[in-house]
């Protein structure tokens, strides 16, 4: 592995601080969320480990003291709303959580995907009436400008121009379907970001008008099915903007409203997934013992590899990659 030079590494190392604990307090000021230790385990079969596209496969342990299989967190998407619950947290008031993950299915190990998953989990409790287009718009704005902030700080201890656009744009799965007809997902999100800088893809999950889906999402924790006043359908999306270093899209956060008991016996049934009704986290969810959030994850290494300007993930991160990459990452 190629050494790298003492002081550029630790003036990285001290930006990479600097944005984790900056990012972490922007947002939870903007959000009224507290931040919480995250967990690394879950018990296998209990409904709390999230499924992600329903492929992935996670690491699995065994302990001898409790005698169960337990599986490394693939995110704390159903974990969070549990711990809301149980701590009596109202509307407007949530938790944030520095998670760290392994995904050991990830497809392609490329410049911006990693075994290794660190990311900014946070979930907040809403009412019934903030279910809504409105609010999910709202509560993006506040991520988006927490980033913002971050980033003005950085260009001015880089000695750069910001990166990213004062406003972020809005726009529906489908309609970007519509305007790029002949373009795969990938493809469409990529000319979106050229020419907006930053968007909020909303109604990911959903079938789109054509039968296909813009991209995976479990069926029990974003709301992808929900009817919206706008006609459309879906209470989540992400944040995606435009990497000048990769000259492509680039998905900062995956977030959303969360299913209510509606939604989700409304999802398991499209996705065939009705079994799920009989695990622990899932059966709380139906009896109304689980409160209503909203919620998402921020990847840090992708944030910090955007603010850095850094053309691969293993630039800001500890992982392990294929020989052939690992030369001059850390």
């Amino acid at each position: 592995m190629q050494q790298l030079p003492h002081k550029a590494f630790v003036q990285d190392q001290k930006l990479i601080q600097a944005i984790k604990s900056r990012f972490t307090e922007t947002l939870c000021d903007a959000l009224s969320l507290i931040e919480v230790q995250a967990p690394i385990l879950t018990i296998k079969g209990d409904g709390v480990q999230d499924d992600l596209n329903g492929i992935e496969r996670p690491v699995s342990v065994s302990s001898k003291t409790l005698n169960k299989q337990l599986e490394v967190v693939q995110s704390l998407a159903k974990w969070k709303r549990l711990l809301l619950a149980r701590g009596g947290f109202q509307p407007g008031h949530g938790i944030v959580a520095q998670m760290r993950a392994l995904r050991p299915d990830e497809e392609s190990l490329s410049e911006r995907h990693s075994l290794y998953v660190d990311q900014w989990d946070w979930e907040k409790v809403v009412s019934a009436e903030q279910r809504n287009i409105d609010f999910l718009k709202q509560t993006v704005e506040q991520i988006y400008g927490a980033m913002r902030s971050v980033d003005l700080f950085i260009a001015q201890q880089m000695g750069r121009e910001p990166i990213l656009p004062e406003q972020i744009t809005f726009i529906h799965s489908e309609t970007l379907r519509q305007r790029y007809p002949e373009l795969t997902a990938k493809q469409r999100e990529h000319e979106i970001c050229k020419e907006y800088g930053s968007v909020f893809l909303m109604g990911i999950g959903g079938q789109l008008a054509d039968g296909t889906i813009h991209d995976g999402r479990a069926p029990d924790y974003d709301d992808w099915s929900t009817p919206t006043s706008e006609g459309l359908h879906g209470l989540n999306g992400d944040i995606l903007v435009w990497n000048p270093i990769l000259q492509d899209a680039f998905e900062l956060s995956s977030m959303g409203i969360r299913v209510c008991k509606d939604a989700l016996l409304r999802q398991l049934t499209l996705r065939q997934c009705e079994y799920r009704l009989h695990m622990p986290w899932h059966q709380k969810l139906v009896k109304d013992q689980l409160p209503l959030t909203i919620g998402g994850g921020i990847g840090q290494s992708r944030l910090i590899m955007l603010l850095l300007m850094k053309a691969h993930i293993g630039q800001v991160q500890f992982s392990v990659w294929p020989d052939e990459v690992a030369v001059g990452l850390l």
